[in-house]
């Protein structure tokens, strides 16, 4: 192998290498900053590419998708003089390549102090509880000044969350016995409708019950009063039918009389003038000599005549009793004697 056969091999191997290291390949959603002999040039697009070798030189390829990024919890002071640590999380997109390379240094430090600042700013004209109530407020507003400060840097600032807000822990205390209180308040309440919707049930149940007994009560005393009147209309309308003489009735008196002597209360009695008379008639009526002549059969009857004149007799003697001892305690004089107690007269005897 002669030398000049050497040196074409090198001479092609060099150009080889030269040619390769000129061909870039940029990726999707990436973008490449080149710069010829120290000063921009151009920025590359995705696909192939071809760059003059050993003059341009590619920077980094920066990547065009949105990105994320978490801050750690930076402290801020309230309106009302309270520290609160918050955690934001900011959402943003390079949009132009070329001035997120030479118009800021650090971007993300950039955006980081930025938004430190802006949110400081933001929370200090506010108090805890709208911090805590006013997110979607804080949010529009730090996006609105972020998205106007990184704006010239290249940098559109897409969203801006708060991610937490820890307020101190005696405020953390307090709120949590306040809220213990409210969920108490508002158990005392439920249990109190609970108390009164059952006393309002228990009452309404109450009320249709009284109210079914007293028609059940009505109902009955009518029934009742029916049953009264039916039996006193059918006892009037046997006796008429009976026709009773005058000498039943007395009779139906005489027997009476012991009734009237029941009772540990009954000690006097006021005897009316009709008694002998009426013991006289119905002895006459019913032993009297002169009586009619049974016709056969008639046996009932005369057991019936001989019971009424056994009962006349111990009614009288029962009364006599009764006058005997009245009188006798009426002697004595011990303690208030009773109110006599009147016997009502006998009917009338019948016409001779």
């Amino acid at each position: 192998m002669t030398a000049g056969l050497i040196v074409l091999i090198v001479l092609i191997v060099f150009l080889f290498i030269v040619a390769a290291s000129g061909v870039r390949i940029v990726p999707q959603a990436r973008a490449g900053i080149v710069e010829r002999l120290g000063r921009y040039s151009r920025t590359l697009d995705p696909g192939l590419t071809l760059i003059v070798p050993f003059i341009d030189r590619v920077k980094p390829l920066i990547d065009l998708r949105e990105q994320v990024v978490s801050f750690p919890p930076q402290p801020v002071i309230t309106e009302d003089n309270l520290v609160v640590g918050i955690d934001t999380v900011i959402y943003f997109t390079v949009t132009d390549a070329r001035a997120a390379t030479y118009e800021v240094a650090n971007p993300l430090q950039a955006i980081e102090q930025l938004t430190v600042t802006t949110l400081r700013n933001v929370i200090g004209g506010m108090t805890l509880e709208e911090t805590l109530t006013s997110r979607d407020s804080v949010n529009s507003q730090l996006r609105a000044v972020l998205d106007e400060a990184t704006g010239r840097w290249g940098i559109r600032v897409g969203r801006v969350e708060l991610k937490s807000v820890e307020p101190p822990r005696t405020v953390q205390e307090a709120m949590e016995k306040q809220m213990r209180a409210e969920r108490d308040r508002r158990a005392t309440i439920l249990t109190a409708e609970g108390v009164k919707q059952s006393q309002i049930l228990t009452a309404e149940g109450e009320k249709q019950s009284a109210v079914l007994r007293a028609e059940g009560a009505r109902t009955a005393a009518i029934l009742k009063a029916e049953g009264e009147a039916k039996a006193i209309e059918t006892v009037f309308n046997a006796i008429h039918e009976g026709a009773p003489d005058q000498a039943l009735l007395q009779y139906q008196y005489l027997q009476t009389l012991p009734q009237l002597a029941q009772g540990d209360a009954n000690k006097i009695w006021i005897i009316p003038s009709e008694f002998t008379s009426a013991v006289s008639s119905l002895t006459e009526q019913f032993a009297g000599a002169t009586k009619p002549k049974k016709p056969a059969g008639a046996t009932s009857m005369d057991e019936i005549d001989e019971r009424a004149r056994k009962d006349a007799e111990d009614a009288a003697r029962a009364a006599a009793a009764a006058t005997e001892e009245a009188e006798s305690a009426t002697n004595a004089g011990v303690g208030t004697p009773p109110a006599p107690r009147e016997i009502p007269p006998p009917p009338p005897a019948p016409a001779a």
